[in-house]
């Protein structure tokens, strides 16, 4: 019985060498293994029938010079007027209101301030003064009364002007015409036709010089700003043709400027395009969709939309198919859109990418918990 016990003792000690060696090869083979294919996402054939996913090959591409480009409805500040009073006033009643189409030289508000009464009044003075001289003229009156006169005539004119008084305002004061007093009550009137934008300010308030109460815009030809990168903004040129799309529909505009500083949040450039709006269903705020002509086509590399997308940190990536059913995830440039298609930087042609079913493999790569920059 010890014969037989020592006996088996002795092959075990012999075997145990063996077996640890050979864990320890299957354990570095696993690891191995893990950081070989740990950046890679693999697929059996049936979850890539049930995603459909879509390989193709990345070629060179002639696309149009259009860019695609996020843009914003903005007032055209070309056809854009502020009125404001010149003198501190009371509003003492409102003419007009937040959406009124409105005439040049429609009365908005009514004001009334002591500054003006004291201006109506010496108008009316130097006026009649300067009627009473001009009627005795120079033969009775001496040259520089005769001046002196004319001049204060002028500057009373010239001063009820300033503080807000129309020239018609004006007439009606100094011919004497009903409620047209020197009470210090004068009206504002709209500087141009157009479209009440603002009107922020209620009646019986007391309004500071240059305090805006109304804000009047012709809004028949509205600004789209396009956020472009700087690279994308390179070929595009004053009167390149432009188009904004609005629910479904294409609008034809015109680019009239270029910002030549970038954005400092998005650090992008924006490009302003002059847009008709006749029936007024662009409206400053809207968000749209511009597409920019951008000269002759040009060769590129590019993917559908949907085959580049973004990575938890905000970079772009694609997923590049290194054998068959294995998907390895790439970061990319996006320089530009075009009619559907990314433009990238990063991968060389002749790659074979993912087109379609690139978001089934992101959401697998998620569950592994790999880090896209640790490949």
């Amino acid at each position: 019985m010890r014969k037989y016990t020592a006996w088996f003792l002795y092959l075990a000690l012999s075997v145990a060498p063996v077996i640890h060696a050979a864990d320890e090869h299957g354990q570095h083979e696993t690891e191995h293994d893990h950081a070989k294919h740990g950046n890679e996402v693999t697929l059996t054939p049936m979850q890539r029938q049930s995603a459909n996913i879509q390989i193709e090959t990345l070629q060179w591409r002639s696309l149009a010079g259009e860019i695609a480009a996020p843009g914003e409805v903005k007032l055209n500040a070309y056809l854009t007027r502020q009125v404001t009073p010149r003198i501190a006033a009371q509003v003492m009643q409102r003419h007009a209101r937040l959406g009124d189409h409105v005439q040049q030289g429609q009365t908005l508000v009514t004001l009334s301030s002591v500054e003006m009464a004291e201006a109506q009044g010496a108008l009316q003075v130097a006026e009649r003064e300067w009627q009473r001289v001009r009627t005795l003229g120079r033969a009775t009156v001496s040259d520089r009364r005769y001046t002196e006169s004319k001049v204060t005539r002028d500057q009373a004119h010239a001063r009820a002007i300033a503080y807000g008084m129309t020239a018609e305002q004006i007439d009606a004061l100094l011919a004497g015409e009903e409620g047209a007093r020197a009470d210090g009550t004068f009206q504002l009137v709209a500087p141009r036709a157009g479209t009440v934008i603002q009107d922020a300010f209620i009646e019986g308030e007391f309004v500071e010089p240059g305090r805006m109460l109304f804000e009047i815009s012709d809004e028949t030809r509205v600004w789209v700003e396009a956020s472009l990168t700087p690279e994308e903004a390179i070929g595009i040129e004053k009167g390149s043709p432009a188009r904004v799309r609005l629910s479904g529909e294409w609008l034809t505009g015109t680019v009239i400027q270029s910002h030549h500083a970038l954005n400092e949040t998005t650090r992008t450039l924006a490009v302003r395009i002059e847009v008709p709006n006749p029936d007024e269903r662009l409206h400053p705020g809207l968000f749209v969709e511009t597409r920019i002509e951008a000269g002759h086509p040009v060769e590129a590399l590019a993917l559908p939309q949907e085959a580049v997308l973004r990575s938890p940190d905000g970079d772009w990536m694609i997923f590049v198919e290194d054998e068959p059913d294995h998907y390895r995830p790439v970061e990319v440039n996006v320089s530009r859109t075009v009619e559907g298609l990314a433009v990238i930087e990063g991968v060389p042609a002749g790659s074979r990418v993912v087109t379609q079913g690139a978001f089934f493999i992101q959401s697998e790569l998620a569950k592994s918990g790999f880090d896209v920059h640790n490949h």
